[in-house]
């Protein structure tokens, strides 16, 4: 392949990869895994021979293809390549990267773009799940640029609203693969929960942390980072997750009070670096969190009334609001959100 590989990089979201129609990779899953690992120059700390950027956030890749479903636009593999490890898995969904997929299935050719906006349906491979994402099309071609901020990524750009349905267990089999909105772990209480991403919610009292901490502060507490590592491992199989020493999943969310007016505040492991934000599904399983009967969460949210919520969770650099519609039990129904993205550039890469 020293002709190069088609890829356009993008920013979606708060993270950043590769986009890549699944015909210009190998099929074979090994193959097509040794390429992205060249590609982003894993495994390495800086990823000097490579185009990650040093941070599982920038390390990321979506595997795009049409669909043979019925009613669906677009197949959609999210891959987080490790930055200082020889690994890439499937083993979780990205939100944030999901949000270039429609715009990239339009420049590629795959959706042809109607006037003023376009609706494009996504099935999820990781969990099986399907994403509404309305991308802004005005003359028939992709628009990047506008007036929606997020928090996270300076200035602006059009807005990309995506509506998730039936996300809950997507990964773990079920919204509380427990059974229970609280669990004990290491003397802690936790939450397990999954509402597109497996998410371990824990009490920022539990250690001796007040959630106020930057990212870099938190990277730096060895003391604290063990003891979310020994929870985490013994939470995976309690999830149905199995052994996940090696897997990018079940993240660990530290939630404390709200401080800007939000429903709460967290700080998100992904899962041993800090999160500078927090990733869409992670923000759609915490505001579930806050939903339950108990648990970490439910302890510190203010939640709105009514049974369509809009519930801001804060994260180190803002916030990320969540829409929930609640049914008439009062269980999530739906969940949307509001990403932008961005083109940055289209050509090809060289292993």
């Amino acid at each position: 392949m020293s002709e190069g590989i088609r890829a356009m990089w993008m920013r979606g979201g708060t993270s950043k990869g590769g986009y890549f129609l699944a015909s210009d990779l190998p099929q074979e899953p090994q193959q097509r895994d040794a390429l992205l690992l060249r590609i982003m120059g894993s495994p390495d700390p800086r990823q000097i021979d490579g185009l990650g950027g040093a941070n599982p956030l920038t390390s990321k890749v979506a595997v795009v293809k049409p669909s043979e479903r019925e009613g669906v636009d677009v197949d959609f593999l999210f891959l987080q390549v490790f930055v200082d490890q020889a690994i890439v898995t499937d083993s979780q969904n990205c939100g944030n990267i999901l949000a270039g997929v429609g715009p990239f299935a339009i420049e590629r050719g795959l959706v042809p773009a109607k006037p003023g906006k376009t609706d494009i349906r996504i099935f999820m491979e990781n969990t099986s799940q399907i994403a509404v994402a309305t991308v802004d099309t005005p003359g028939g071609t992709v628009n990047y640029a506008g007036d929606a901020r997020i928090d996270g990524v300076p200035g602006s750009a059009a807005p990309i609203p995506i509506v998730f349905q039936d996300t809950a267990g997507s990964s773990c089999g079920a919204l509380l693969p427990s059974g229970k909105p609280v669990d004990v772990i290491d003397g802690v209480e936790v939450t397990l929960i999954d509402n597109g991403m497996p998410c371990v919610i824990l009490d920022v009292a539990d250690f001796g942390v007040s959630g106020e901490e930057s990212p870099k502060e938190l990277e730096s507490n060895a003391e604290l980072k063990a003891r979310l590592e020994s929870i985490r491992l013994k939470a995976g199989p309690m999830m149905n997750l199995g052994k996940v020493a090696e897997k990018s999943v079940p993240k660990m969310v530290l939630v404390s009070p709200a401080r800007q007016g939000g429903v709460i505040s967290t700080r998100s492991f992904i899962p041993h670096r800090v999160h500078d934000a927090i990733g869409v599904f992670g923000a759609v399983s915490v505001a579930t969190a806050c939903l339950l009967s108990g648990g970490p969460a439910v302890k510190y949210a203010k939640v709105p009334d009514g049974r369509t919520k809009s519930m801001s969770v804060e994260h180190p650099t803002g916030e990320f609001t969540v829409i929930a519609n609640l049914d008439e039990r009062g269980e999530v129904q739906s969940a949307g959100v509001l990403r932008t993205a961005r083109k940055l550039a289209d050509g090809f890469v060289f292993p």
